[in-house]
């Protein structure tokens, strides 16, 4: 036997005793999870098994810990599907998102919730919101801004009328694949299917590309892949997700203009979360119509030096030329300094309502 194979006889043995201390520990902590359900049941029937302050700082400090050579996100990934998969024994997760299957909604709640939820396809943004009121599910997922196309409407509106707190965020890379059904003729496309945002966010590669190709928006780059499974002359514009539900070929990858473009989705639920360290704190407000009323909206968060990551402006629905205010801004809102900036906006507001302080996205 030469060195090199004794030397991979050697590896191969270690890793084999890797895996066997991997499986041990991991079945450990499934036990663990086991008895801690013991206990929250025994104290409270209706508790809550899901703690969102609590995963993420798990995470992070896994991450912290890191010493490589796997990256920190990859790392966190691996212990995202152990905590899923031991949470799943506690009790599994019922998780609402924006369907149907395929979709980067569900590819979020799955990345934020890991493989072992129970993931629920709705038709609608306000289904989702519908589905987690009524307890049906536990939680929701609803897209609320892409990084070149701006926010999702219909979200931020949804918050208006509903008493559902944010508890969570989770940002996804978005890349958008052309994909054919086995029965394409490659030469001969005439069609493209897509969802309106997915036409946008590849506008300019579709333009070199597909000039003459028509362009036929549909309800979710999902549907966009189910109706070329069978065309010889479509292709659709969807993610890896989509693709593999409906099993299609890439025939060409990563066609969005952007290299960077990325969407946020938030996770809804009945409460907000406690405090974890690292927070972001979502709120609107309804300023009354008279001038520097925008000044008197931002002046407290200025003068108390809090973070403002994102201010959108919507139509009130109490009245024509009437609007309200999202704010995203950095910090819980329990936290001393964020409460008295927020009493402050409360004197000066019309209405203020904070929508949730979750921990900002790790993953």
């Amino acid at each position: 036997m030469s060195d090199a194979s004794a030397r991979l006889d050697t590896l191969r043995e270690r890793i084999d005793q890797l895996d066997s201390d991997i499986l041990q520990k991991i079945s450990e902590r499934a036990q663990c999870a086991s008895d801690v359900a013991e206990v929250k049941l025994a104290e409270d029937p209706g508790a809550l098994f899901y703690r969102p302050e609590r995963e993420a700082q798990v995470l992070r400090r896994i991450m912290a810990a890191n010493k490589g050579p796997l990256s920190d996100e990859e790392m966190a990934r691996l212990f995202r599907e152990v905590m899923s998969a031991c949470l799943a024994l506690e009790k599994p997760v019922k998780v609402a998102y924006l369907g149907p299957e395929g979709t980067f909604t569900q590819q979020a709640a799955l990345k934020h919730f890991g493989e072992s939820a129970v993931s629920l396809p709705m038709a609608a943004i306000d289904e989702v919101f519908r589905e987690v009121e009524a307890g049906a599910a536990n939680y929701g997922v609803v897209p609320v801004e892409n990084s070149t196309e701006g926010v999702v409407n219909h979200t931020l509106d949804t918050f208006l009328e509903s008493s559902i707190h944010i508890c969570g965020e989770v940002v996804l890379r978005i890349h958008h694949h052309l994909l054919v059904g086995e029965n394409t003729r490659r030469d001969k496309i005439s069609r493209i299917y897509s969802h309106p945002q997915s036409f946008a966010q590849c506008r300019k590669w579709l333009d070199a590309h597909y000039p003459q190709a028509e362009r036929v928006a549909v309800a979710s780059n999902a549907e966009a892949s189910r109706l070329v499974r069978t065309e010889w002359h479509s292709a659709a514009i969807a993610g890896d997700m989509a693709g593999k539900l409906y099993g299609l070929e890439v025939i060409a990858d990563k066609v969005e203009d952007r290299p960077d473009n990325s969407t946020r989705f938030l996770i809804i639920g009945s409460r907000d979360a406690p405090f974890s360290g690292n927070d972001k704190t979502s709120l609107v407000v309804a300023m009354r119509n008279q001038p520097g009323a925008l000044h008197d909206l931002l002046e407290p968060f200025h003068r108390h030096r809090i973070d403002m990551t994102r201010l959108e402006t919507r139509p009130s629905r109490s009245g024509v030329w009437n609007y309200v205010f999202f704010i995203d801004f950095v910090g819980h809102h329990e936290e001393p300094h964020i409460t008295a900036m927020l009493d402050e906006v409360r004197l000066r507001a019309a209405d203020l309502k904070v929508l949730g302080s979750y921990p900002q996205g790790v993953l």
